[in-house]
């Protein structure tokens, strides 16, 4: 019976699905129909530049304040483009970096923003050893994890290669 049900519920979704794309294909678009539409969204847009309040506009138009800032949204001052083109900026991560892995590279010649993050990273007890919260961009992050290549040779021990690893993993999540 249950199966049954899961197959009507099933067969029910594809029909559904099916009367959605005819309708996107004869160019209905779903969702509630706006407050304020053709012309009256041109005099409201003109009034919005001319200075007048979103809340006097709403007034004299029967809307809500909501319909009229939707109107205007491109015009209002937080409003900001999405550039394709543009990249985002690279945003500072914190992340922990293995004790062992930090203790290599404090015993190697980094670059000067490379120590500064070190020295600035926050050491967290775990167990026995330690971890370091390194705060810095994904870039300064994979400049450090280059540094400690050398800890996936043959001449350091397996609990180095392990550290090495595990910050590999976490600096590759950022993508």
């Amino acid at each position: 019976m249950v199966q049954t049900l899961a197959a009507a519920g099933e067969l029910q979704r594809e029909l559904t699905y099916d009367g959605l794309r005819a309708a996107e294909a004869k160019g209905n678009k779903g969702g509630r129909r706006p407050a304020l539409a053709g012309e009256t969204v041109a005099d409201v847009r003109a009034a919005y530049l001319d200075g007048r309040s979103i809340a006097s506009l709403a007034r004299e138009h029967d809307v809500s304040r909501g319909a009229v800032r939707t109107a205007v949204a491109d015009l209002l001052p937080d409003h900001t483009t999405a550039d394709q083109d543009a990249t985002a900026p690279e945003l500072s991560v914190t992340l922990d970096m293995p004790g062992k892995v930090a203790d290599f590279l404090r015993a190697t010649e980094l670059e000067p923003a490379e120590r500064a993050a070190l020295d600035q990273g926050q050491a967290v007890r775990r167990g026995t050893g330690y971890t370091l919260r390194v705060t810095g961009l994904p870039a300064l992050h994979r400049q450090l994890l280059d540094r400690c290549q050398s800890l996936d040779g043959a001449g350091a021990i397996p609990a180095q290669r392990k550290a090495r690893r595990e910050y590999e993993n976490r600096v590759n999540t950022l993508g």
